[in-house]
């Protein structure tokens, strides 16, 4: 016994030590990632800022807009943003603000702060506030209101934060028009610098530059904004028109007949025509006074209430120097994806470009050029694709979530429900009455072997349409006539090639293969992608979104979730023979093992980047590898590993802290917060949105669904039943032959049920998404566990019948002593 007490405790202490090097070895390479001068890798480049070593800045002209998109360029219709898009190096821009969709106020608010930040909504759902230059106190209008609103938006913006920097370092400035006026603003309102009104003419707009843009490091220019029919611009509101409840983007509501706006405003191609116009005008006027200089051209903002990406463009000896003739791609560290950036990188973009030192509570990172191997025509064409991507495949992500959550709920049905002799015999009855009386014998039927095959397969269905969904954004669906239909097409047709594979003849009899399958492809094609950029996700069913400006690389919360469940399934499975043949120590370092690599890819900055998940992802494999050992759960070891991860996601965010304010990450700059006394805001927001997600969304229902299943049909109740035939509405599914010799299903199926639910638990109490993520994985975790369930009992069922092609030879995971192995877990 002394024995056995000692090494259950090293290997308490080894697996912990597994655990803690998860956790450490992501947050460890961020560290070294984000030092200056620490040797290769990409980190190193990202973090060299905008004026790269041997770029001259010179002056920078900020030509802003709104509502422009790549689709909008052509050579003919738009020269000279074409012709700056054929020699400058371009990015789609993501103008995601604090609502679902920016207003051109937003977009410059958002340079001015270096974070989200938006006006007050307007009365009237989609209509944006119509800029207007400094009155005659010089504060620029509604200035106030812009800092009401960044109080209360939860995302801790300070507008004005860019023109003190400059007020500060004594840069000297200029504004054109009412947008520039916002972005220059200091947080009093006044401009930094000087400020010129421009206008829409475009050879006034020449003639001021002209007269104003000598002598100024940096000059931004307001060029207008492109709008959408029933979308306008209005006149300055009063703030106590506040929140309005936003309606579905796709249903434009019918405007007010009394409203004057509801002329018909100027096509598209027309507006689009003007700011070109002006661009041309400003371009003009650069070439002709300061033709070092860099410019940066942003549509920083939407056309209307439905978000798109944006063009953004810069050409110029900061950035571009060493760009080959046919231009390059702008990246930035925040998006990871080349030809993408947010307008939120824009502002440490100029302040790296000026040799400045950034302010803290800036969010985004510089931006930079990367030759691509595109000429300027098929990188327009390549940025107005991507942008088509993410726009076709909103209409899809509805109906295939709902469907997702159908098809589980149904599985759930069919297993609880279906596979009830009291039903099933109720249900005969009532088609005997009704004179159908084959289906009357077929639901009569004692022989159980059907209905489990059909579970058995339907339930793999269901966990490989996930994965199915990544693989079928392989295809350029979103190119087609029906770029729905296909899509949801391809989707069911790689469901069923999958399905086929987890179930082919080779492994047919082998319980836990349709598990290893499903979910280790899961795992490989997330782990695959996230390894290669993330590509596969961007604008995927269950993947990135990039319009809507949360993550662009590593895992986002879907593909967390399964990318979890799918983990700890394979590291499961491969326990599962190890603890059978009495190899407990083994199993558990194979799990930790699984564990580490799982942590890392997730958390590493390089790879997934994300440092909300280890801490869920390490307390799962740490509970499952001690369980796999033998190691009982006691309340002081479960104390251990929470505060294992605890002081270690605590400690290096003390660490990313001390590090200087242009090289934090979140972590360091979450702990900025708590000193700053913005916790609550951020806990605020984070709960508000947890809610939102848990009482209205139909994830809910798929979470809870799961949560019955398990707790009603995987733990307890239909295996007694199989064994020992108490349970008279599942006892049918027990066959005929000896109880004695059904053992259990799997020895690791409490032990992965608990593990799962330490994850999800914590993924769901620590992340603003709360109910996503558990939904998410048990779309995976709990189909693929039916299966394991459903192909025992058809193995059981098959004993006792000259008809079953399913015996128990050949089953994996069917202990011959029901007690081997299991008492350990129980505890």
């Amino acid at each position: 016994m002394a024995r056995k007490r000692r090494w259950q405790r090293w290997v308490v202490i080894a697996i912990v030590v597994l655990a803690m090097l998860g956790l450490v070895l992501p947050m460890a390479m961020t560290a070294r990632a984000a030092t200056p001068g620490t040797a290769g890798g990409p980190a190193d480049e990202e973090t060299s800022g905008a004026a790269d070593d041997g770029a001259t800045a010179g002056e920078i002209v900020v030509v802003g807009m709104a509502g422009v998109r790549w689709d909008d360029l052509s050579a003919l219709a738009t020269p000279h943003l074409w012709s700056l898009a054929e020699r400058g190096a371009s990015a789609n821009l993501v103008a995601r603000s604090v609502r679902s969709f920016s207003c051109p106020v937003d977009g410059w608010l958002a340079l001015s702060a270096g974070r989200r930040a938006a006006d007050v909504p307007m009365p009237t759902y989609g209509a944006c506030r119509r800029l207007a230059g400094p009155g005659e106190d010089g504060v620029v209008p509604a200035w106030d209101t812009y800092l009401e609103a960044a109080a209360v938006d939860g995302y801790d913006a300070a507008p004005g934060t860019l023109g003190d920097l400059l007020t500060a370092a004594d840069v000297p400035t200029l504004a054109v028009g009412p947008g520039a006026a916002v972005a220059l603003a200091t947080s009093d309102g006044v401009v930094a610098g000087d400020y010129r009104p421009g206008g829409p003419d475009p050879e006034l707009l020449h003639g001021v530059l002209g007269e104003s843009l000598p002598g100024h490091d940096l000059t931004v220019v307001d060029v207008g904004a492109v709008r959408d029919h029933n979308r306008p611009l209005v006149g300055a509101r009063p703030t106590e028109q506040l929140p309005v409840e936003e309606p579905d983007p796709d249903e434009t509501p019918s405007p007010d007949p009394d409203e004057a706006w509801m002329l018909a405003a100027p096509g598209r191609s027309e507006q689009v025509a003007r700011i070109d116009e002006r661009v041309g005008a400003v371009l003009a006027a650069v070439r002709a006074e300061a033709p070092d200089a860099t410019v940066v051209l942003a549509s920083l903002a939407d056309s209307g209430s439905v978000a798109m990406m944006q063009v953004a463009i810069v050409d110029g000896p900061a950035l571009t120097a060493d760009v080959p003739d046919g231009g390059a791609a702008l990246q930035s560290r925040s998006t990871r994806q080349p030809g993408m950036i947010q307008s939120t990188d824009l502002t440490p973009t100029l302040v790296g470009i000026l040799g400045l030192d950034p302010p803290a509570g800036l969010v985004g990172a510089p931006v930079r050029a990367e030759p691509d191997g595109r000429s300027g025509p098929d990188r327009v064409a390549a940025l107005a694709d991507e942008n088509d991507h993410a726009v076709a495949v909103r209409p899809v992500k509805g109906p295939f979530h709902s469907g997702l959550v159908l098809v589980n709920l149904l599985l759930y049905a069919a297993v609880t429900i279906g596979l009830n002799r009291r039903v099933l015999d109720r249900g005969a009855a009532w088609f005997a009455r009704r004179r159908a009386g084959g289906v009357a014998a077929a639901l009569r039927s004692r022989r159980p072997q059907g209905a489990l095959r059909a579970v058995r397969t339907a339930a793999v269905a269901v966990g490989a349409l996930p994965v199915s969904s990544f693989l079928a954004n392989l295809l350029p669906w979103w190119r087609m006539g029906t770029p729905a239909l296909v899509h949801l097409a391809s989707t069911l047709l790689i469901t069923t090639g999958v399905t086929a594979l987890a179930l082919a003849r080779p492994w047919r009899h082998r319980l836990l293969a349709p598990v290893a399958v499903v979910a280790g492809l899961t795992a490989l094609v997330l782990a695959a992608d996230v390894l290669t950029g993330a590509r596969l996700q961007v604008s995927a069913l269950m993947g990135i979104q990039p319009e809507v400006g949360g993550r662009f690389y590593g895992f986002n919360n879907s593909s967390f979730s399964l990318f979890a469940a799918a983990t700890i399934l394979v590291a499961t499975c491969l326990a599962e023979p190890l603890v059978e043949a009495g190899r407990r120590r083994l199993a558990g370092a194979v799990i930790a093992l699984v564990g580490l690599v799982a942590v890392v890819l997730d958390g590493a900055p390089a790879i997934g980047a994300d440092f909300g998940g280890p801490p869920a992802l390490a307390p799962g494999f740490l509970v499952l590898a001690l369980l796999a050992a033998g190691i009982r759960l006691t309340w002081q070891r479960i104390v251990l590993v929470l505060g294992v991860t605890g002081v270690l996601v605590a400690g290096f965010s003390l660490l990313d802290w001390l590090r200087p304010a242009d090289e934090r990450t979140h972590l360091g700059r979450f702990v900025e917060t708590v000193l700053g006394g913005g916790l609550w805001s951020v806990l605020e927001r984070k709960l508000t949105q947890n809610l939102a997600n848990l009482f209205g969304s139909t994830l809910t229902l798929l979470a809870i669904g799961g949560i019955v299943v398990v707790a009603l049909i995987l733990t307890k109740p239909l295996r007694e039943a199989a064994r020992s035939g108490r349970n008279e509405a599942y006892a049918w599914l027990a066959g005929d032959g000896s109880a004695a010799r059904t053992g259990t299903p799997s020895v690791m199926l409490r032990p992965v049920l608990v593990a799962l639910t330490v994850t999800f638990l914590i993924a769901f109490a620590a992340n603003d998404s709360g109910i996503v993520l558990p939904a998410i994985g048990i779309s995976l975790a709990v189909p693929l566990l039916v299966t394991v369930l459903m192909g025992w009992l058809l193995a059981r069922a098959g004993e006792g019948h000259s008809s079953g092609d399913v015996g128990v030879s050949g089953v994996s995971g069917v202990a011959a002593d029901p007690s081997a192995g299991a008492s350990d877990q129980a505890r």
